[in-house]
Formats: C-alpha cells, sequence, structure tokens
C-alpha cells in the first residue's frame, strides 16, 4: 500500500470491552477486509462512547468515535472513504453513524457507506446459512436459540423474517429472540413458549451479535434471575439448557459478506482496478515519504 494513498475504508462497530471477543470478531473482520483491498487504508471507528471511555480508563486502549476518524482521516489527506459498519441492522445505531460520517462530506471527494450484515433477504439466508453450518451435529431433538439485541427501528422486523427464512430452510428446531423483546414475540418469555410447544427438552443458546460481549455474557449466559439462560432453567420445560459465547464475527463466511458489502461500497465509489492503478503510480513518488502512522 502506497504511503500518500488517498483512498480508505472505515470499519465502524458498536464496540466491546472483552478483549477475547474482539480480537476474534472485531479484529478479524477488520484484518479479512484489509487483505481484500491492499491499496485502501484501513481506519477503525465505535459508536459506543461508553465502551470507548471504559477501554481507555482500564487499558489505556484509545479507539476513536466516528467523528475523530473522520478528523484523523482528513488530517492524512484522505480524499475517498468507503465506511463499512459492523452493524448486524440498519437501525439506529447505523442511521446516527451515517449522519456523523456525512456531517463531514465537504472535507472528502467521495463517500460511500458499505450495508450491515443484514442488508437484505440474500444475506440473511447466507448468514443463516454460515451460521447454522457450525451446528450440523446438532440433534433434532435439541433446539438452537439465537439471542439478538431487538430495536425500536423498523429494522426489528428483520429478526421475524429471520425466522421465517430458518423455517422455509427446513431449521424447525432454530428460533429467534431479543435482548430488547423487539418485536415483542421475540422476547425470551415468548421464545420459551415456543420452545416448549414444540416439544424440545435440549436447549442450546447462542447469540445473534458480531461480539459475544456484555449482551452475550450476562443477558444471554449470566447467573442472575433475568438472564435468557435462568429464565429457560426456571421454566421447568427443559432437562438441558448450554450456552455458547461466541459472536458472528468470528465466523469466516460471515467476514467474507462484510467484504462482500465493502466491494460494493467501494465500487460505487469507482473501479476498483482505476483505485489500484492511482495507487501504483502514487508508490513509485512516495519511497521517500514518511511512513504512516497508520
Amino acid at each position: 500500500m502506497g504511503n500518500l494513498t488517498k483512498k480508505a475504508i472505515l470499519v465502524v462497530s458498536f464496540g466491546t470491552s472483552h478483549e477475547d471477543t474482539r480480537k476474534v470478531t472485531i479484529d478479524a473482520i477488520e484484518e479479512t477486509i484489509g487483505a481484500a483491498f491492499p491499496q485502501y487504508r484501513i481506519y477503525r471507528a465505535w459508536t459506543s462512547k461508553m465502551i470507548i471511555a471504559k477501554l481507555k480508563k482500564r487499558d489505556g486502549i484509545i479507539i476513536h468515535t466516528v467523528k475523530e476518524a473522520m478528523e484523523q482521516m482528513i488530517a492524512d489527506g484522505i480524499r475517498e472513504v468507503a465506511v463499512q459498519p459492523t452493524h448486524i441492522l440498519d437501525g439506529i445505531e447505523n442511521n446516527i453513524m451515517k449522519e456523523e460520517v456525512l456531517s463531514y462530506k465537504e472535507s472528502f471527494d467521495k463517500i460511500a457507506f458499505g450495508t450491515p450484515l443484514l442488508a437484505d433477504s440474500k444475506d440473511e439466508s447466507q448468514a443463516i446459512n454460515a451460521v447454522t453450518t457450525e451446528f450440523s451435529d446438532l440433534k433434532e431433538t435439541e433446539a438452537l436459540v439465537f439471542m439478538g439485541h431487538g430495536t425500536s427501528h423498523t429494522a426489528n422486523v428483520t429478526y421475524d423474517q429471520m425466522q421465517t427464512q430458518m423455517e422455509n430452510l427446513g431449521l424447525k428446531n432454530a428460533f429467534i429472540g431479543t435482548v430488547e423483546g423487539k418485536p415483542e414475540d421475540t422476547a425470551c418469555d415468548k421464545v420459551i413458549e415456543k420452545v416448549k410447544e414444540a416439544g424440545y427438552k435440549n436447549v442450546v443458546l447462542r447469540p445473534l451479535m458480531v461480539v459475544a460481549g456484555d449482551h452475550a455474557n450476562n443477558d444471554m449466559a449470566g447467573d442472575d434471575e433475568d438472564s435468557w439462560k435462568s429464565q429457560f432453567v426456571a421454566s421447568g420445560n427443559f432437562d438441558k439448557v448450554d450456552c455458547q459465547i461466541e459472536g458472528l464475527g468470528r465466523i469466516e463466511a460471515v467476514e467474507k459478506l462484510y467484504v462482500e458489502h465493502t466491494k460494493a461500497a467501494i465500487d460505487s465509489l469507482g473501479s476498483t482496478e482505476e483505485s489500484a492503478d492511482s495507487d501504483a503510480a502514487a508508490d513509485t513518488e512516495a519511497d521517500s515519504a514518511e511512513e504512516s502512522a497508520e
């Protein structure tokens, strides 16, 4: 990658304070995108200011907010930006991110956005196949329950759509719920009823989230009485309740989906071949330039 490249990919995530899951999810996605587009500089931004502050205080790790990342790219002379969110849905968080990015549009020649993981029915099918492939040895007598976040945004219909797609694909033992209980029929108590009515006695809980952070460790697998694990056990309807605390971001097929979405954003900026040729020309002029800090 040329030192003077003026093109960048900004990977935007909600963030996590759990280092173990960050390394195999957010870091892995960023590395995969970087490897797929070596002629672009890769920048990181997180949308959770609370997590950013926690990491700075606890670990001395500095993570940029979206606005800080945009300011950094301006300072670095970046002119074209493809923004790729690692969000699951195109909901409230994603819309706020877009507004923040576009507030800097006058400082760049081109800005394009990649879509979140579940942008359409094709994405949903690919994501379902990617996740369920890991459970090829799941017995027909076991229920697989995914816990998503949930949102008050209209994008919440995606959870119901995924449930329908799973059923259409013959995955009768797969269920989707949400922490926020939105849509209402995805609340934990409603999911328990569905699993009970379907006759399953053994349950596997898995987060439908990019990272396996606080929601997965506490809301899903925690020991408090309001965690999903505790609620499933307390219902007395099941013989066994297991938890798998692993985020979607660690699945290779999911990482490739983000690469596809990034490519679509880059393509909308202009030809990737033209971009590569432009950078090659810049390389020949950059031999004596100061090494980039990114």
